[in-house]
């Protein structure tokens, strides 16, 4: 199967959304999901059918398609900007308009006391232009739908125009309404006192004025769901300095290869994920990982694209560009997760399939019963115009997917990455989450975690010197991370150079600094108190302790281990505050593992664990009825992963892991996890909350039309408002901010 994007163009409501998936669906093997609030059609297909088909289908549906294809260049992204731009100026200039013909025609319509001798020509020839031109594109989409055996919200809009413009020219022309001096009462509540006298330009004005007005603060307002997207798009860089043999010179982002060394100077972003070969400064990931605080970066550092320069001048060598930068999965992570859909959204959008041919169907119906038990045409027409008017199933079809694209976006930006409705589903339900150790609870690499030194002449620092430089030499891990603490604590001073080194396989190093016999060695024998307890210390958290002696003599005990995230105390404390049990399974032995859940409160815990037994534990605490939810960054991990009701992915951990999983922590912070929980309980909230009033609106206000207690007028406004409503509603979840931040537990 392969799957393909369309960009779907005319659709206006739930039934358009609809009627594309069910014509695309009438392919063979072809299945297809349409996202209203993106224009955009995800569809899988077989190899054998072309996506040109694809395209047929959509457009004998009657809607617009075509295959989007990504600006390569500048002038090209340019280019969609100034048609992006036309159309909204058109819209803008349209909506203007209107308001400028509909405005009087409104207020002489509803003000009785400023109708003037022969006002109803004036408002008359006010609302053809309303009528015809304003309402344009509703009429032209309507007859398209007409075309292909389809009634859409453009079908009811068009209708209810006509219908209110045809009966106030026949009034007008035919019915007396015409005649010099005429008055027309106005109120809330239709009325049919004055027979034929009475006519509806204020309905053939205002149904299009406010819709109008409803679609372009709609648009708006959908445009700003998709911010964060836009906003990562834009951290891509155009061009890149890039030194070699040549010298330096500035190139397109295009033209780069892996490899390439480039040039990052203060104050600019990072063109592509690299590695620091040259230079120290911080670099502000906020915008790519949410992390709020600019990380140190040296040779040897990892550079994520996008991120920006705050300090000095680095030259990096190129790890990825193009597609397989960070920054671009990010990118396709948000984007194919708006392109997802929620149960109850595929329920509403089956509901609206039909909805419209049922709303005609009653506009027939009461305007036939109205007729039928002897009442005023007038009242039975109010009656049908004020059904086909209010009856909007626009709302139904914005309810998940603006809401959907406000969170993944804002999840971006917190380095929080979903890859669909149905992750947010699951989140919301999960009640026990497995935690790997190694990378995930940890940082996942030795580092120091105390020196206890004794109170002689050389001290702390000094012997940290020595130490460092001995091991500068050595390969091993605890060495290595000896080494890099000894330059941090010198202000990145080089060490002083070792002589007659010597490495013991299990038992350390020795070398000859600064004529000082140094050893950095396995503690044995009888050690000074001061040390020993610092060793019994070590050896109950699970570190490895390692003794410095300086001519023979104990100088320092260093305790070398893989240290826990800062982050990891505060996510598991936050898992339990939102009623989630955290679980510990490790392949590490017992006295780390043990540790480590010592130190977090995780009271169940599973050491030595292969990916098998992960994967047991998983379908056991299934089994037992939990939810499980699995947090891993390994390969060894990948299993549990994809066996897991959910799978949760470390950014800074491997493609397997990554790939096997259904939500990506950016910054490789698990602390993110319970933001995630927050912030998929609060969208599918919002999701709910709009699919009610979405539903509750037109349960109450389609009866109320039936039975003539809905102006039109009324009606056209309370349609655009349902519309607006939801699409704002969705909007607050852009300023959601995680409950550290607010200084409260948000559930």
């Amino acid at each position: 199967m392969v799957t393909t994007d369309i960009a779907v163009g005319g659709m206006t409501c739930a039934a358009c959304v609809r009627r594309v998936e069910k014509k695309l669906a009438k392919l063979e093997g072809v299945t297809a999901t349409v996202n209203l609030a993106t224009g955009l059609a995800r569809v899988s297909h077989p190899e054998n059918v072309p996506a040109e088909e694809l395209v047929a289908a959509v457009e004998q549906a009657g809607y617009q398609a075509a295959l989007p294809v990504p600006p390569a260049r500048e002038e090209e992204v340019e280019t969609e900007a100034d048609a992006s731009e036309t159309a909204a100026r058109q819209e803008r200039e349209r909506l203007l308009v209107t308001a400028l013909l509909a405005v009087p025609v409104l207020v002489l319509s509803m003000v009785p006391a400023l109708q003037f001798r022969n006002w109803q020509w004036l408002c008359f020839a006010l609302a053809a232009p309303v009528a015809v031109w304003s309402a344009w594109p509703f009429h032209t989409r309507a007859v398209r739908g007409l075309r292909h055996s389809t009634a859409t919200m453009d079908t009811l809009v068009s209708l209810g125009v006509v219908a209110s413009f045809s009966w106030s020219a026949y009034a007008l022309f035919l019915g007396g309404a015409g005649d010099p001096g005429m008055r027309m009462p106005f109120g809330l509540l239709p009325s049919a006192s004055d027979g034929t006298a009475h006519v509806y330009l204020e309905a053939a004005v205002s149904v299009p004025l406010f819709v109008l007005t409803g679609r372009f603060l709609e648009a708006r307002a959908r445009r700003g769901t998709g911010a964060a997207l836009r906003s990562l798009a834009e951290l891509a860089a155009k061009e890149v300095s890039v030194r070699d043999e040549h010298g330096e010179r500035a190139v397109p982002i295009e033209q780069l290869r892996v490899g390439q060394v480039f040039v990052v100077r203060p104050g600019e972003r990072v063109a592509t994920d690299g590695c620091v070969t040259e230079g120290g400064s911080a670099v502000d990931l906020s915008l790519v990982t949410g992390e709020s605080e600019p990380v140190e970066v040296s040779p040897g550092s990892a550079l994520v694209g996008g991120a920006v320069n705050v300090g000095g001048l680095l030259l990096a060598r190129a790890t990825a560009v193009g597609a397989d930068t960070q920054l671009a999965r990010i990118t396709r992570l948000v984007t194919d997760a708006q392109a997802g859909k929620a149960r109850a959204q595929r329920l509403a959008d089956a509901v609206a399939g039909v909805f419209v041919p049922v709303v005609v169907s009653i506009a027939v119906t009461v305007l036939g019963f109205w007729l039928g038990a002897g009442a005023d045409p007038q009242a039975a027409l109010t009656a049908c115009v004020a059904v086909l008017v209010v009856a909007c199933p626009c709302a139904l079809g914005l309810a998940t997917p603006t809401a959907l694209m406000a969170a993944t976006g804002r999840g971006a930006q917190l380095g929080v990455l979903v890859s669909g409705p149905q992750t947010l589903e699951a989140l919301r339900h999960v009640d026990t989450v497995v935690l790997d150790k190694t990378g995930t609870l940890t940082t996942g690499h030795m580092s120091v975690a105390q020196v206890t030194t004794l109170h002689s002449e050389l001290g702390q620092d000094a012997v940290l010197r020595l130490a460092g430089a001995v091991e500068q030499g050595s390969e091993h891990p605890i060495g290595r991370a000896i080494t890099a603490y000894a330059r941090r604590s010198a202000g990145d001073e080089p060490p002083p150079p070792v002589r007659e080194f010597m490495a013991t396989p299990g038992h350390g190093v020795k070398g000859l600094v600064e004529r000082r016999t140094v050893e950095v060695v396995v503690p044995d024998g009888e050690l000074p108190q001061a040390l020993a307890e610092a060793l019994a210390v070590a050896e109950g958290a699970a570190h490895t302790p390692v003794l410095v002696r300086v001519d023979g003599r104990a100088e320092a005990l260093i305790a070398v281990g893989d240290l826990v995230r800062p982050g990891s105390y505060r996510a598991v404390d936050q898992l339990r505050r939102l009623g989630i049990r955290p679980v510990l399974a490790t392949g590490d032995r017992e006295a780390p593992a043990r540790a480590v859940a010592d130190a977090l409160g995780v009271e169940d815990v599973h050491a030595r664990c292969s990916p098998e037994g992960k994967a047991a534990l998983v379908r056991q605490l299934q089994e037992e009825g939990h939810r499980v939810a699995v947090v891993g960054d390994g390969v060894n991990d990948a299993a549990a992963l994809a066996g897991a009701d959910l799978g949760i992915a470390m950014g800074t951990g491997t493609d397997v892991a990554i790939g096997a999983a259904d939500l990506t922590l950016v910054r490789g912070d698990v602390e993110a996890l319970a933001d995630a929980v927050r912030l998929a309980r609060r969208t599918l909230g919002t999701i709910r909350v709009n699919l009610v009033w979405a539903f509750g609106y037109n349960v109450v206000t389609v009866p109320l039309a039936m039975v003539g207690l809905l102006n039109p007028t009324v009606a056209a406004a309370a349609m655009s408002a349902s519309s607006v409503l939801v699409v704002c509603n969705s909007l607050r979840l852009r300023a959601w901010q995680p409950a550290r931040a607010r200084g409260r537990d948000a559930r």
